[in-house]
């Protein structure tokens, strides 16, 4: 039992008082001589008796009077060890697009928030958090609004974050109890390296979930050029029923011009296709109608008229691979010997070749200096008679570059960097058994650019990266052949295509996006993204052939955008929420340490609130007075 006013307990000392009384009495008795009492003795005996019960008796019934009264004052209760302490509280409710999934016809969002609206105290101050947004030290009644009409979000944080969210919102101070309420459908992806809280909160975790689990994803799609004048659209889902077939379809701005019927596999993926025009510009958007997640039924992309990709080689070479290698469409290839070459044509193109060249006159130098530093990219290839000191001179002022000296030794390509840019996405596995290309001579080179093809023995075959890639080995079929190997086509395809960030027909919002523009602009001019009711200023970079635009934290909503140059629409851009919540798979809390679980939103308030409950017994030892003043009137009264 604890006390309000414990200090008054001191008065319980007053409690001697009483008994001084009793035992004490200041009553003097003077005695009278009378006949014969022997008669009288029994009576006087038991009179005697019966008087120092009645005192007695009186005795403890004001002791316990005078307690109560005491007792009362002091205002003696009851709680738990936290009841009384300070309390701060911070909610994090978790507005992913996962909570759109519905229980009994309401999402989980609406739901978490008309739970919490209904149970928290309207005094109550407290911090709430979603995956984007923060209100810090309010009440209830200041953000309703604002959580009525809460919007979903693509991002998520994981528990760690939250965890680290959640103590910027506390105060320093030891002293309080530091309540963090978690309410969420606990997704897997929730996971962090770390699970468990920080033991300095009480985290409460309220677990919002659908009663199906079930929900279909249009993931991704892939467009493949084929004959004549058509190309495939090929759309991958996932997530449906192996018995049913789920329509489709296919918008070219909000146009329908095909619709299909999805038929998915035992492992619930499906693949669709649909033929549509090649080679003409497409606003597209593909739609399903599911009953669970609502983000995921849309697809946007696009397909933009081609851009080509200007090409000029420098050679010395006989051989023409790479004229067979650049003679598709996407691309504007030259290819010029060193006495012919005008160089005021570098200046236009996205990727300059030196191929086999003995020696780089400085005047080359200067102007592929300038190239590079414009954001051109650069592919050297040495001849075997090369003078390497004028190689090492471009190489040395472009990156920290320089050949050393030639190796006359018959070894083969063994290593591929499989992470590397350029072979990221090449292979679908490690392979081993790959027939590797052999060298006569190469030349060791020492640089800090990262190697993407090595030999046996650990010397670079290829070394580079962001615009700059070094061969070591001369490409003529007198040195190696390479130039017959299959690896030739995706090593030379990738370094072109990484010159000119051709927007890919589909983009997800969150991840860093790059896209080039062939457009001049001026000085003062600036691009612009929009969509309807919605515009926004990306990141530009301005080079003398072409404008680089960057994407990263805009836009925030999916569709197709049109980036502007005064007004005028130079190329479209789609963009899609991550398909990551798609998969409602569950992380098992019951395995979380440092948390206490509750099955619902009013049973967590119910707990808290008992948590704070104080229970007073004040009236009861007033209540105990009175019965005791009242015994002591009938203990005068009856008492003899």
């Amino acid at each position: 039992m604890q006390f309000k006013h414990p200090e008054i307990l001191w008065a319980l000392f007053l409690l001697i008082i009483p008994i001084l009384i009793h035992l004490f009495q200041l009553r003097r008795f003077k005695k009278t001589p009378f006949t014969n009492v022997a008669m009288l003795q029994k009576v006087v005996s038991e009179s005697r008796k019966s008087n120092s019960l009645k005192k007695w008796l009186l005795l403890f019934t004001r002791l316990l009077l005078l307690a109560a009264i005491i007792t009362a004052f002091a205002q003696p209760f009851t709680s738990a060890t936290t009841a009384l302490q300070e309390k701060e509280t911070v909610v994090y409710l978790d507005d992913s697009f996962s909570m759109q999934a519905k229980n009994n016809g309401i999402s989980l969002l609406e739901k978490a928030v008309q739970d919490f609206i209904k149970n928290i105290d309207v005094e109550t101050k407290f911090s709430l958090f979603t995956n984007e947004k923060t209100f810090s030290n309010v009440r209830i009644e200041d953000i309703q609004n604002s959580l009525l009409s809460l919007p979903y979000s693509y991002k998520q944080l994981n528990l760690n974050e939250i965890g680290l969210k959640a103590n910027s919102l506390f105060s320093q101070n030891n002293s309080t109890v530091k309540n963090l309420i978690v309410v969420s459908d606990f997704q897997e992806r929730l996971a962090s390296g770390n699970n468990s809280m920080d033991s300095t909160l009480s985290a409460h975790f309220v677990p919002m979930q659908p009663r199906e689990i079930l929900n279909v994803s249009i993931d991704s799609v892939f467009v493949e050029d084929g004959l004549n004048e058509q190309a495939t659209l090929q759309v991958f889902l996932s997530g449906g029923n192996e018995d049913e077939a789920l329509p489709i379809s296919l918008y070219n701005d909000d146009q329908l011009i095909a619709k299909t019927a999805a038929k998915f596999k035992s492992n619930g993926n499906a693949e669709v296709k649909f033929t549509i025009p090649a080679n003409e510009q497409l606003n597209g958007r593909l739609s399903i109608i599911d009953n669970a997640l609502g983000y995921d039924n849309k697809f946007y992309f696009n397909i933009n008229s081609k851009e080509k990709i200007k090409i000029l080689a420098v050679s010395e070479s006989d051989s023409d691979y790479l004229n067979r290698l650049f003679r598709g469409d996407e691309f504007e290839f030259q290819k010029y010997a060193l006495n012919q070459l005008d160089y005021s044509n570098l200046g236009n193109q996205n990727v300059v070749i030196l191929d086999n060249l003995t020696t780089i006159p400085n005047s080359l130098q200067n102007i592929l200096r300038t190239f590079k530093k414009d954001g051109g990219t650069l592919i050297i290839v040495p001849a075997i008679n090369s003078d390497i000191s004028s190689y090492n001179t471009l190489l040395s002022s472009i990156s920290a570059t320089d050949f050393l000296e030639k190796i006359a030794l018959n070894v083969q390509l063994t290593n591929i960097t499989f992470d590397h840019p350029l072979y990221r996405n090449v292979f679908e596995q490690e392979v081993t058994n790959f027939q590797y290309p052999s060298v006569k001579e190469h030349f060791r080179i020492q640089t800090n650019l990262p190697t993407a093809l090595s030999m046996d023995g650990g010397d670079s075959f290829l070394s580079g990266d962001d615009g700059l890639y070094v061969f070591t080995v001369p490409l003529t079929l007198e040195n190696s052949n390479f130039i017959n190997s299959p690896l030739i086509v995706p090593t030379f395809y990738n370094m072109v295509q990484s010159s000119l960030q051709i927007p890919k027909p589909h983009q997800t919002l969150g991840e860093a996006t790059t896209v080039d523009i062939s457009a001049q602009i001026g000085n003062d001019d600036i691009l612009k993204v929009s969509k309807e009711g919605y515009e926004f200023i990306p990141l530009q970079q301005t080079f003398p052939n072409r404008l680089r635009v960057a994407f990263d934290q805009n836009p925030t909503e999916d569709g197709i955008y049109s980036i502007l140059q005064n007004e005028q629409a130079l190329q479209n851009i789609s963009f899609n929420y991550p398909r990551t919540e798609s998969q409602l798979k569950y992380l098992d809390i019951g395995a979380l340490e440092n948390i206490n679980t509750m099955d619902s939103i009013p049973e967590l308030f119910e707990y808290l609130k008992a948590e704070s409950n104080i229970t007073a017994f004040w009236k009861w030892f007033v209540i105990l007075a009175l019965l005791l003043a009242l015994i002591e009137v009938i203990i005068q009264k009856f008492v003899t």
